[in-house]
């Protein structure tokens, strides 16, 4: 699939970004914790609030996914995941240019964030983040199990359950609505599918795929 010089409102598309040279910029709960808020920030066309203001806010249940319509979002975010070094995100472009905004302030506010704690200076992130576009539903579906099986692929833990910066617990059900930032229940059909099955039942081919793919690679 070509990647998408002019992204279409409406289109679906798989968004990844890597650190410089694989650079560990996640390491601890707070640097990822971190970007999910900057997700649930920075989708929002106009918070009305600074984001220092926003990390303050206590009911953060008026910055859910349910409380705007898509004239008040950048994109719709349908599933995401953190791993120490890059991210993954599906995302649905609402506005013009949404996800180039959206992108852009969230991996510089990141940047900026990350600098400033490790006393660095320079670019944090590899070129230009990329992005491809989501054709079919059934594409959907393995990019989500995709998205959602890093942390097994690699290594980082043995269930994607386990780990605690995707979202895999949304797709289960098991996040408070008021902490959920994910809307794929009026995209995907799942239609009695076994979410978690589904998933976790691929894991060991997605890694030997990554061991065969790293070893072309070579």
């Amino acid at each position: 699939m070509k990647r998408q010089n002019v992204l279409c409102n409406g289109g679906i598309y798989h968004v990844y970004s890597k650190s410089i040279a694989g650079y560990k910029i996640f390491n601890i709960k707070n640097d990822f914790y971190r970007m999910i808020e900057l997700f649930k920030y920075y989708r929002i066309k106009n918070t009305g609030v600074k984001f220092s203001k926003f990390l303050e806010i206590k009911n953060m249940e008026i910055f859910n996914e349910k409380h705007f319509s898509s004239k008040d979002l950048l994109v719709q975010i349908i599933a995401y995941c953190i791993m120490p070094t890059h991210i993954h995100l599906v995302l649905m472009q609402l506005q013009d240019n949404g996800i180039p905004v959206f992108m852009g302030n969230i991996l510089n506010s990141y940047s900026k964030f990350f600098n400033i704690k490790a006393s660095r200076k320079g670019p944090l992130w590899e070129s230009r983040y990329k992005n491809v576009l989501v054709e079919t539903d059934e594409q959907l579906m393995h990019l989500s199990r995709y998205v959602h099986l890093n942390p097994v692929t690699a290594g980082l833990v043995e269930n994607s359950k386990d780990w605690s910066y995707s979202s895999f617990k949304e797709y289960l059900n098991e996040v408070k609505d008021e902490e959920k930032i994910c809307d794929f229940d009026s995209i995907m059909e799942f239609k009695g599918i076994n979410y978690k099955y589904f998933v976790d039942s691929q894991k060991n081919y997605q890694r030997e795929l990554s061991k065969l793919k790293g070893l072309l690679l070579d």
